[in-house]
């Protein structure tokens, strides 16, 4: 007896919508948000019990406390909202719909043994974003009043005063504010990115991702806190879609009818990634590809060099490159072997 359960989740309230195999209406209710009553409630619900939630703020910490006390959980992007009327339990029996025809796309919630590691990385990247927000406000400034002095000067603590200098009297003290907003969050982005280190070094597949061509302790506990286990992916391409880094071919009215029926035309197809991707895993394998290219490390470097030759444009060569080193990133995890170079020129 399958039972299919809608969960729409705030912060103070969670609304249950409960289908059958049919689409029948089996119950509804409205459960506090407390960990102890969501199990107690759920537990009253009789057969195979199949959850879906969207994801957000909480469905992380509900993935956890209640994967052991149901059958299935799953936990889904937000949908884009419709016109119309709106309420909690309308929205808990649409994705309760959406579950038993099987029309979610889920999103992976597991963390294993990556807990630690996945904490770190958040609170690093966004003290990372908040470090490049105040930078953002730091050169607007100059700007402004007709200075033009490069980021390294700019943010340099020996040509700090220097540039401030530049500055009319009644903006130097707006200038100095900002600098100490930068240097206090620049100070605790360095703390959490030590701590973020450390929660790497403490996993031994840390060490052997690291010999990755363009991969640093940074990268490498961010992809490990994101992948989480390499066994998700079946081959690398499943990995390219998961990193933004799949080509994506789109056709229209391709159909013409002809004497002998409808026959298929060749026309030209337009061509682009697909736009349902981490962001993160993205920045990870293009930012390697950009330390490959300016470091030109063997034989890769090689490869994208070959690829301009042939007249292929540069934004594509350093796809392709961020490809092939997510394929090998892939490889090695799986493999829990360090990255060989001329393993990799005999396979090309």
């Amino acid at each position: 007896m399958q039972r299919y359960i809608g969960m729409d989740v705030h912060a103070n309230s969670c609304s249950f919508a409960i289908i059958d195999h049919k689409g029948k209406t089996v119950g509804q209710a409205v459960v506090e948000t407390n960990g102890a009553a969501l199990i107690e409630y759920l537990k009253t619900i009789a057969g195979q019990k199949n959850v879906c939630m969207e994801e957000g703020t909480q469905s992380a910490w509900l993935y956890e406390i209640l994967s052991p006390h149901l059958n299935d959980v799953v936990v889904t992007r937000v949908e884009k909202k419709s016109k119309g009327n709106k309420d909690d339990i309308s929205d808990a029996f649409k994705l309760a719909q959406r579950l038993r025809i099987g029309d979610v796309l889920p999103v992976y919630k597991e963390k294993g043994q990556f807990s630690e590691l996945r904490a770190q990385s958040d609170v690093y990247g966004k003290l990372t974003s908040d470090s490049v927000r105040v930078q953002c406000r730091l050169k607007p400034l100059f700007r402004s009043r007709g200075v033009s002095t490069s980021a390294v000067q700019l943010f340099n603590p020996e040509q700090r005063e220097q540039c401030v200098k530049q500055l009319p009297w009644s903006y130097q003290s707006a200038a100095l504010q900002i600098y100490q907003q930068y240097d206090a969050v620049e100070q605790t982005r360095q703390q959490a990115q030590e701590l973020l280190k450390k929660a790497c070094y403490k996993h031994p597949i840390s060490s052997i991702l690291q010999t990755a061509p363009g991969l640093g302790p940074v990268r490498v506990a961010q992809l490990m806190s994101i992948v989480v286990t390499p066994y998700r992916f079946r081959s690398s391409r499943q990995l390219w879609a998961y990193s933004g880094l799949a080509i994506v071919m789109r056709s229209s009215s391709d159909w013409v009818k002809t004497a002998n029926g409808w026959q298929r035309v060749n026309l030209e197809k337009t061509r682009g990634l697909n736009r349902d991707y981490n962001r993160t895993l993205k920045c990870i394998f293009k930012g390697a590809a950009t330390t490959v290219i300016q470091r030109r490390m063997q034989p890769l470097y090689d490869d994208y060099e070959k690829q301009l030759q042939h007249g292929t444009k540069p934004p594509l060569a350093k796809l392709t490159l961020a490809r092939r080193i997510a394929s090998t990133v892939l490889a090695m995890w799986k493999s829990k072997e360090k990255y060989d170079p001329d393993k990799y020129r005999t396979k090309r």
